[in-house]
This record gives structure tokens, C-alpha cells and sequence, in this order.
């Protein structure tokens, strides 16, 4: 439905289209366990792994995932220029993407694999240093920030709804826990004093997973954003990330009427277009 309305809007045109291609399995071995891999390709997670995964096992479920893993992967080659031959900066936009709450050796909350975490590493392995994760979903990134607790090259930080899911949340780089309903003046204030920190990490890419469920109107969240908050956010992160490749995921909305999730997605896009136009003119 978003895919359909940007191009319906004329936000995107069909050229601006990337089909990805499946993350493969060793893709995903660089960050998750060869038991867990075996496990989803076989389907013989136990019924508590799949109960903890919120979603029912099927073949046609982890290839799908592994194509939402793909493409993650690709719009990190196409923004830090690993697949271009263009010399501006890009923001590329997935249309999908955002596991967060995926661990190496399980999933959870309707994330099998972490995409976000895998094209971090498929970029390291093809010389990047540093990179940066700004997660603004509604729900603590618990399996990124478990990911690279030890990696002292990669920067995560994850604004949240406290008293939410996930309960277990993980140390990142930055955590910043709100209140229930903090709204849009608590929330951008801290945003605004966040993203220097983030920034000063030096990052050479930035991973923006732009959760929708922050709004108002959202079924699992709290903190009551409104549709021009949530703007002002994507602007805000899109700005400070200005001199970096930027590779804008998704990630969760659940509001009660899907047109609204819908909306608040492409707006995320139209900022991000903006964007990549006043900087290439």
C-alpha cells in the first residue's frame, strides 16, 4: 500500500524502483547462529521460538523475510556507494526493513532476522568503519542494541516508549526511555539534543529506522505523536544526517485505521525525496 501511493502521489517513479534480491544465508550467518538459520529454514523452531516470534512458521514467511533482509542490504550498498558510481551522498528509503527485536539466535516480536544489524555487517566486511543506528520506533530496539554491544564501531541509539515492549531492554550506545504520552514537544526536544551525540560518533553511514508507531492513534504505542510530530521528526534525522549516506527503513505502525500507518510512511518518504533533491541541486 505505501509502494502504491508514493507512485500514485508521483513522490516516486517507477525508475526510482530497486527490486532486491534475497538476503542469501550467509548474508544472515553474520549475525545470526547457524542453529537458529537451520532451525528457520527447516522449520523446526520449537512452538516457544515461535510463540516468542508472534508469527507462524512457514517456507513462504522466511523467504520473505530474507527478501526484506535484501533489501536493507542493497539500500546500504546504493547509500554508502558500494553500487554507484555517483559521487553525491544518497538517501535511500526501503519500503520494509526494521527487525529490530531479532537476536542472533532467536526472533522476536514479529522480526525473524535483523536486517538492519546484517547490512551493517555486510558493510563492514567491505571497509566501513563506522556506522550509526537511530531507531525511533515506538519499541526499544532490544536485539540491535544486543548485537553490537560490543562494537565499539557502531553507534545505537534507540528512543522508545519505556513502559513498553519489549521488557528486556538491552544497553545501547544511547537510550533514551520516555514517558507514556510524552507527546510531540517532550519527544522532539530530545531528539534535537540526541542527534549531536549520535553525529559526533563520526558515523560514515546512518541507519534511520523510522517507526510509525509513535503516532497517536497507534494500537501498541503510547507516546501519542502527531502526524505533523512525526514529520518534524523525519526532518529532523534526515538534516542531521545531511553529510552521511542515509538508509531510511520502515519499521513497525499499527494504527487503527491502516490508511493512517500508510500515511505517515510515504511522509517519510516525501521528507526523504526532499531532501535528496535540495541536496543534488
Amino acid at each position: 500500500m505505501v509502494h502504491a501511493r508514493l507512485l500514485e502521489t508521483g513522490v516516486i517513479e517507477p525508475a526510482d524502483i530497486v527490486e532486491p534480491a534475497p538476503a542469501s544465508w550467509e548474508d544472515l550467518s553474520r549475525v545470526h547462529t547457524a542453529a537458529y538459520l537451520s532451525n528457520m529454514r527447516d522449520g523446526t523452531l520449537s512452538a516457544d521460538e515461535v510463540a516468542q516470534l508472534e508469527l507462524p512458521w512457514s517456507t513462504e514467511l522466511v523467504e520473505a523475510f530474507r527478501i526484506m533482509v535484501g533489501g536493507t542490504i542493497q539500500a546500504a550498498r546504493l547509500a554508502s556507494g558500494l553500487e554507484s558510481s555517483s559521487g553525491f551522498r544518497r538517501v535511500v528509503c526501503h519500503i520494509g526493513g526494521g527487525l529490530h527485536h531479532a537476536f542472533p539466535n532467536h526472533g522476536e516480536g514479529f522480526c525473524p532476522f535483523n536486517d538492519v544489524a546484517v547490512a551493517v555487517r555486510d558493510l563492514q566486511s567491505r571497509g566501513l568503519e563506522r556506522a550509526a543506528i537511530i531507531d525511533l520506533d515506538v519499541h526499544h530496539g532490544n536485539g540491535t542494541a544486543f548485537v553490537f554491544e560490543s562494537d565499539p564501531q557502531v553507534f545505537t541509539f534507540s528512543m522508545h516508549q519505556q513502559h513498553n515492549y519489549p521488557m528486556w531492554k538491552p544497553k545501547g550506545s544511547l537510550d533514551i526511555g520516555l514517558p507514556d504520552e510524552a507527546g510531540d514537544s517532550r519527544f522532539l526536544r530530545e531528539l534535537e539534543q540526541s542527534l549531536p551525540v549520535v553525529m559526533a560518533s563520526n558515523p560514515q553511514c546512518v541507519f534511520y529506522l523510522a517507526g510509525a508507531d509513535p503516532y497517536e492513534d497507534d494500537q501498541l504505542g503510547g507516546l501519542r505523536l502527531t502526524r505533523d510530530g512525526l514529520r518534524q521528526r523525519d526532518r529532523m534525522v534526515i538534516e542531521a544526517a545531511r553529510d552521511v549516506p542515509l538508509v531510511i527503513t520502515l519499521a513497525g505502525g499499527y494504527a487503527r485505521h491502516i490508511d493512517e500507518t500508510v500515511a505517515i510512511h510515504v511522509a517519510t518518504i516525501e521528507e526523504a525525496r526532499s531532501a535528496a533533491t535540495w541536496h543534488r541541486s
